[in-house]
């Protein structure tokens, strides 16, 4: 399968916290897209490897994605080795993504930031012809995607660009309330988390207001290019035509 969007997010949820409302933008415009976790999220303090496995797969029906892997890599130690940045190059010449998404490269959780460069050197390594890689014992076609960027976790930074979600924001926080085990919920007998707390899901909201309101929208996602991006003036002051 051919994608046109790759996100790789270190757990199960982080895509949905992060880009959820994009991500189901771009899945109704009739994109192909698909995610990747890198790990099962085993070392979670709440819920378990196997639910947060089936929270995944509801949450991909809801934003209507077209792919989701595991890697099944280790829980708290996604640092840089030659064995995980394979992996990566693996998916992203199988799938052949023009864009590809990542966490932000400075944040609260180390396994985003080591994530984060995975990525990145990833998406570099991928186009080089001397480095191979295998698929079903096929030697693998170098491919390299047009643009990486980063998607905001804990940490904030100065956006690159914002998209505007108003019109999947629901859809997002349906998404993300399919991980049920991960958030507030007063029967629960399970240690509080930082987003377990009852007001994150408020905080959650309180952003992408913030970040619509930045471009005149009501919900809004932010993210980071370390690259200039081209904007089209021309298209976007040049009237509608008339049918």
């Amino acid at each position: 399968m051919i994608l046109d969007v790759l996100i790789f997010a270190a757990h199960p949820d982080d895509a949905e916290l992060s880009m959820g409302g994009t991500i189901a933008k771009l899945a109704s415009a009739g994109l192909k897209v698909g995610i990747i976790d890198l790990s099962k999220g085993e070392l979670g303090t709440r819920g378990s490897a196997e639910i947060r496995k089936k929270e995944a797969h509801d949450a991909g029906e809801i934003l209507k994605i077209a792919l989701r892997e595991n890697l099944e890599l280790k829980d708290g130690s996604l640092k840089f080795n030659d064995e995980y940045l394979k992996k990566i190059i693996l998916r992203i010449r199988k799938y052949q993504p023009k864009i590809i998404f990542a966490p932000y490269f400075n944040d609260r959780h180390p396994d985003h930031i080591g994530t984060s460069q995975l990525v990145k050197e990833a998406m570099f390594f991928s186009g080089l012809a001397k480095i191979n890689t295998e698929d079903n014992e096929r030697i693998q076609t170098p491919f390299r995607p047009q643009k990486l960027f980063y998607y905001m976790q804990t940490y904030e930074f100065k956006p690159a660009f914002i998209i505007d979600i108003s019109n999947y924001f629901e859809t997002k926080m349906k998404a993300v309330k399919s991980y049920n085990t991960q958030f507030h919920n007063p029967e629960s007998k399970e240690a509080e988390t930082f987003i377990s707390q009852p007001i994150f899901l408020k905080y959650l909201e309180a952003r992408a207001v913030s970040y619509g309101f930045k471009i005149g929208k009501e919900y809004g996602e932010a993210f980071y290019c370390e690259e200039e991006i081209e904007f089209d003036l021309v298209g976007l002051l040049k009237p509608n035509e008339k049918k």
